[in-house]
């Protein structure tokens, strides 16, 4: 019996009609979850249904979905990254040395996305070239890229961050759709044909479900690992650059928990932690539930302690669901 497929994680073990495996699947129970929570936040706030209250919202997860994103990928094939919000803070901290300098808008941006690839480079590097751990190195490489950023700052920032950049973190397409909305959809599609409809999303399902059986099949494991540390380190340099912009100053505490929310994400989407299965539908789902419930917390003005109090509760309900299904489904059967 089997819990998961390699397109998502399915209630049921078996489902004959696709219509019933559609509407049992856990992206359409993700849906109505959203559903209940956009709908208990309209009356618990009367601020909630204002179109401008939930373009405000978006900001509340755009910046880590489209960490999430990338992440879901590397755990499909059994890696992980915990050290994303620390290249947030490095890459944040080397725009505003820039920033110093005299760079430009173009160059800012650069930097953000440069140093980001870098930062995944040298995991990928250290988890394929010298095949250590992905959650020791990372965690590894979480201290370091942050320690660094304090080093740098101290307890100063920096900020005069000049208006064309700001756009990127602050600026609307079109009437209340903001820039970070709009560059996560793209984002969104891009990893959804990437994953779902290449060669290469094969792949990665393959490598997580058996990384020994697809290296023999001729997949080059090491090389799309690679590939995908290198991705998350480009995604958290966007990030960077978008939550700087927003912010509209550096300061080496920036993005804390960052790496603790992108996982929830992942996991609530129906990526499995061991991978091998998820989709890309169910991490965007996933994405919207925690920016509701976030941003609903927020109008009622409860602390942000609690706010991270349940998001690690969630991580942990979310991960051990599958599980005692599964032990029920065996001790049924």
């Amino acid at each position: 019996m089997t819990d998961q497929t390699a397109t998502g994680r399915q209630l049921p073990d078996r489902l004959d009609n696709p219509v019933k495996s559609a509407v049992l699947s856990w992206e359409s129970l993700l849906i109505l979850v959203a559903l209940a929570i956009f709908i208990a936040n309209s009356f618990a706030s009367p601020y909630f249904l204002n179109e401008w209250s939930l373009s405000d919202m978006t900001f509340n997860f755009t910046e880590k979905a489209l960490i999430a994103l990338a992440m879901a990928l590397v755990i499909i094939t059994g890696e992980i990254d915990l050290s994303v919000a620390s290249i947030i803070a490095l890459a944040s901290t080397l725009m505003g040395l820039a920033l110093q300098a005299g760079a430009d808008t173009p160059v800012l941006v650069g930097v953000g996305i440069g140093v980001g690839i870098l930062c995944g480079a040298f995991n990928g590097f250290l988890v394929t070239g010298l095949k250590l751990p992905s959650i020791v190195v990372t965690i590894g490489t979480m201290s370091l890229f942050r320690g660094v950023a304090y080093i740098v700052l101290g307890d100063q920032s920096f900020k005069g961050y000049p208006a064309s950049f700001s756009w990127f973190g602050q600026g609307y397409v079109f009437w209340v759709i903001s820039f970070e909305l709009v560059l996560f959809l793209v984002c969104a599609v891009i990893f959804y044909v990437l994953l779902h409809h290449t060669n290469f999303g094969r792949r990665v399902f393959a490598i997580g479900n058996n990384a020994t059986a697809a290296r023999f099949s001729g997949v080059r494991v090491d090389r799309i690992k690679f590939v995908l540390f290198c991705l998350t380190g480009l995604m958290s340099g966007m990030a960077a650059v978008l939550l700087t912009a927003r912010l509209g100053s550096t300061r080496p505490s920036i993005a804390q928990g960052f790496e603790l929310e992108a996982v929830t994400m992942v996991v609530l989407g129906g990526v499995s932690i061991l991978g091998g299965s998820g989709t890309i539908v169910g991490v965007v789902l996933a994405a919207l539930i925690m920016g509701l419930v976030t941003f609903g917390l927020g109008l009622l003005n409860v602390p942000g302690i609690v706010m991270s109090i349940f998001i690690g509760a969630l991580l942990i309900v979310v991960i051990a669901l599958p599980i005692l299904f599964r032990m029920w489904r065996q001790r049924k059967a």
